[in-house]
């Protein structure tokens, strides 16, 4: 279908302050209509405080911030009629049939009972949960409460979507049935900002990307684009002993660009040109320092690359954390 460049979600200089903790610092975000914007970032970048803004659950403590041109300050009511909201954690009645979970949603609405029962079935079958629609959702597996979640958020069938990890505790069977349905709502028109740790997810779905960090946007663009910050090719190896990897870094540091450690992955890597011989000449470096390898490669960079040389870090180490939405942020909604 046909995208408008006209942006769906917008902000301009978000703040966001909780005690001394400066969680925004003016950050600007823009997304098209019928697009996809990803929000990478480590724990505690701010990707769910300005989500919270956006879906008007948090107010700013300065700049701007629109969904379908309506300001999420003055006219919250009219943003969240406009928006669906899936977070971090199932916002689910566990005493309640899946059915029973989407009809109070459609009534919460005020949407008239015939709309509620046919949007009810329609998710219920698009989301394969009609076997187990009477059941109560306490008896549901994790991605079972994932995808019941995410029909929830779309019964109203609004234009805008916030998800907030949607993904993360799924099973890998599981994952690729919502970026399957994630893929689906964008082709049918829908608007949508993801925030995600998993890199793999950005690279497949998002038009546009934007990685954060200490609550700024340090870097936007596709994902080639930003790939090519990293540069052509990596060389990459795989160091068998963790206490070793400076030493590795030392010796192949002439062979490239700066070495970039991924100390959970004992990776070490740089930026090369090219050129024969090159994974050689790092093998011999490595042996002449002492250093123990189990591999050694050249590839293109991926996210992954692009993530540890913006942030300093690994995203699965930060995967590893329990993630939790701040007390902090429970801010008085507005009405």
């Amino acid at each position: 279908m046909t995208h408008s460049d006209t942006a769906v979600i917008r902000a301009r200089a978000l703040e966001k302050h909780f005690g001394e903790t400066h969680a925004l610092r003016g950050i600007d975000i823009d997304v098209p209509e019928g697009r996809i914007l990803a929000v990478l970032g480590p724990n505690g970048a701010g990707k769910t405080t300005a989500v919270r803004i956006l879906a008007t659950l948090t107010l700013a403590d300065g700049g701007e911030a629109t969904g379908a041109g309506v300001d999420v300050r003055t006219h919250p009511a009219e943003v969240r009629a406009r928006i669906g909201l899936t977070g971090q954690f199932a916002a689910l009645d566990e005493l309640l049939t899946g059915r029973e979970n989407l009809d109070m949603i459609g009534r919460l609405y005020h949407l008239p009972g015939s709309t509620v029962r046919r949007r009810v079935g329609e998710l219920l079958a698009r989301f394969d949960l009609e076997d187990a629609a009477d059941r109560p959702v306490k008896t549901y597996s994790g991605g079972m409460r994932r995808r019941l979640d995410l029909a929830g958020s779309l019964v109203a069938e609004p234009p805008i979507l916030f998800l907030d990890e949607p993904t993360t505790g799924l099973d890998p069977r599981s994952r690729l049935g919502m970026w399957q349905l994630i893929s689906e709502l964008v082709a049918g028109g829908t608007t949508l900002l993801l925030t995600t740790q998993y890199l793999e997810e950005a690279d497949r779905l998002a038009d546009q990307i934007a990685v954060m960090d200490h609550g700024q946007v340090i870097a936007r663009g596709t994902a080639d684009e930003l790939k090519a910050r990293v540069g052509g090719e990596r060389l990459v190896v795989t160091i068998a002993r963790s206490d070793q990897l400076d030493a590795a870094a030392r010796a192949i540091a002439s062979l490239g660009g700066e070495p970039q450690v991924d100390a959970p992955q004992r990776h070490v890597s740089i930026a090369v040109n090219g050129g024969d011989g090159i994974l050689t000449r790092a093998v011999r470096a490595l042996d002449a320092a002492g250093v123990a390898v189990d591999d050694a490669g050249v590839r293109r960079p991926t996210l992954d690359d692009v993530f540890l040389v913006l942030t300093g870090q690994h995203p699965d180490a930060d995967m590893q954390a329990a993630s939790s939405v701040d007390v902090r942020e429970l801010d008085e909604v507005p009405a």
